[in-house]
């Protein structure tokens, strides 16, 4: 495994980071998702990410208790606030006072008494930032997090955050989490440009743009039994399963098998070259992928290569920062 600073901070984490969106405590049986967990640590994955919000705190649960019994001084745990855990007003959005009973909630949840990373899950139009940087703050110097950072921002928003954060005296963010991807790239305008000049990480969640680079998702045919399309999760990818967008991946793939990888090694691969990506973030529902991932790190991604893929995926990729997720993918990712 491979280790990175998180942006300019003095926090190392794992290349590829075990993220719980989707799987645990709803589409993954514990039993399973506990074994997924123990293949990330024997892989020397230490960085774990997973939020309030995912299958309404079950996710969190079910980690805590896969991490029991493991020294928290070598691991990373990062978890997010932001979007709804509740019916009330208060029990979403980054107020100072969702922001800290959530943050205690994961805790218990997580079992562990602090957090090395605490993520606003997305911008709220409603709270002052000056409010939601104090609270992080707080919660930093009280020692219930370690760093924080924040997720599908934009680079005025980071901008913004960063400038406040110097006038205020204020722990900055280290990091932020966007979807990125060999097919969304929209990042790289604006976004990576100044987390580069700032010393923000990325941490990217869906590198494989929800299994759809693996390739197993074929033109004309119904998705596989099994897969994520076929679950009860299937909705987040539709907009995904399209044959302009299935056909070039299954031209990348094919340059992938022809230079002796897989679809999904390579893809991890890409995205771990770009300097600003501290960590990209794999889930499983197997133990057996977790293996496969970590191919990923052996991968050697000459010029002409990398050229050849990009060129194959272009019909598919988006640039375009205008462009906006499906809600369902908005509201958890």
């Amino acid at each position: 495994m491979d280790y990175r600073h998180l942006g300019r901070s003095g926090l190392e984490v794992s290349a590829l980071a075990y993220g719980n969106w989707i799987t645990h405590g709803s589409q993954v049986e514990e039993e399973a998702a506990v074994a997924c967990v123990k293949a990330a640590l024997d892989a020397g994955i230490t960085t774990f990410d997973t939020a309030d919000v995912y299958a309404m705190g079950a996710a969190e649960s079910v980690l805590g208790r896969a991490l029991k019994g493991v020294r928290r001084e070598s691991i990373e745990i990062f978890t997010k606030v932001y979007w709804p855990t509740g019916p009330n007003p208060n029990d979403r959005g980054l107020s100072r006072k969702h922001i800290i009973e959530s943050l205690h909630a994961s805790l218990e949840r997580l079992q562990t008494d602090h957090v090395d990373l605490l993520q606003a899950h997305r911008y709220d139009y409603e709270a002052p930032l000056e409010e939601t940087l104090r609270a992080f703050d707080d919660l930093v110097r009280q020692g219930k997090v370690h760093y924080v950072g924040v997720s599908e921002w934009t680079a005025e928003q980071i901008e913004d955050a960063l400038r406040l954060a110097d006038e205020m005296g204020f722990d900055r963010i280290v990091s932020n989490q966007p979807q990125y991807s060999l097919i969304w790239r929209v990042i790289e305008a604006e976004v990576v440009p100044l987390c580069q000049k700032e010393g923000v990480g990325q941490i990217v969640w869906s590198p494989l743009a929800q299994g759809i680079l693996t390739g197993k998702y074929l033109p004309g045919a119904p998705p596989p039994e099994g897969t994520r399309a076929t679950g009860p999760e299937g909705g987040e990818i539709s907009w995904l399963l399209r044959d302009d967008v299935l056909e070039p991946v299954q031209a990348y793939a094919a340059l992938c098998r022809e230079a002796g990888y897989t679809p999904a090694s390579v893809a991890l691969a890409w995205v771990l070259q770009n300097q600003n990506v501290s960590s990209a973030i794999v889930g499983a529902s197997r133990p057996e992928q977790i293996a496969e991932n970590v191919k990923a790190l052996d991968v050697v991604l000459e010029p002409d290569f990398v050229e050849a893929i990009e060129e194959a995926l272009a019909p598919s990729t988006l640039f375009d920062p205008g462009f906006t997720l499906s809600p369902a993918s908005r509201a958890e990712a």
